[in-house]
C-alpha cells in the first residue's frame, strides 16, 4: 500500500490524472471461485493502518467509483468474462501465518490484494475516480494456484475488461 499510495497520490495531485485503473492479482477466500475469475473490488478492507493518516473520527470504508465499476461489470458481461464484484481485502500481509483471511471471508470478502485500500482513499481524498479489477491466481480456501507461466501469459482478460473503460 505505501507504493501504490505514493504513485497515485503523485499521479492525482502532480499530474493532474483523472482516474486510476489498477489491474493485479489476489487471492480468493471464498469457495465457488475459480483461477483465472475476475473480480471488480467494489470496496476495500484493510488490516493496515495506512488510512490512519486522514484523521477520521471513525472507521473509513474505500469504495470505488461507481460509474467505473459499471462499466466493467457491463464490458464483463459484454466479454462473457465470468467475474465476482464486492469487497477485497487489502492486507499488508503475504504470507498469513495466523490465518487472519478467515475472519475477513466470514464477512463475505472475496479475495485478498495489497493495494486498494491505499488506492481508493487517495482517489476519494483528490476527489477522483479508481477502480480495481484483478485475476483470481492462487485460493487460500482450495489447494489451487497458476503457475508461472499461467501468471504470465493468461491474464488477459482482467487487462480487457481494463482497456474497454479507457
Amino acid at each position: 500500500m505505501p507504493s501504490v499510495g505514493i504513485y497515485s497520490y503523485e499521479l492525482f495531485h502532480f499530474y493532474d490524472v483523472k482516474q486510476i485503473i489498477r489491474v493485479g492479482t489476489a487471492g480468493c477466500i471464498q469457495k465457488g471461485m475459480d483461477l483465472g475469475d475476475v473480480v471488480i473490488a467494489q470496496g476495500s478492507c484493510t488490516d493496515s493502518n495506512y488510512l490512519h493518516q486522514y484523521r477520521l473520527p471513525g472507521t473509513y470504508a474505500p469504495i470505488a467509483d461507481y460509474d467505473l465499476l459499471s462499466s466493467a461489470v457491463d464490458g464483463c458481461k459484454k466479454m462473457g468474462i465470468r467475474y465476482w464484484v464486492g469487497n477485497v481485502l487489502s492486507s499488508d500481509v503475504f504470507y498469513d501465518d495466523n490465518q487472519e483471511w478467515k475472519n475477513w471471508a466470514k464477512m463475505g470478502v472475496l479475495a485478498v490484494e495489497m493495494e486498494s485500500a491505499a488506492l481508493y482513499a487517495n482517489a476519494a481524498a483528490a476527489g477522483k475516480k479508481a477502480l480495481t479489477i484483478l485475476t483470481i491466481s492462487d485460493s487460500l480456501v482450495e489447494d489451487k494456484a497458476t503457475s508461472a507461466e499461467e501468471r504470465q501469459n493468461a491474464f488477459t482478460n482482467m487487462m480487457k475488461v481494463a482497456f474497454s473503460l479507457i
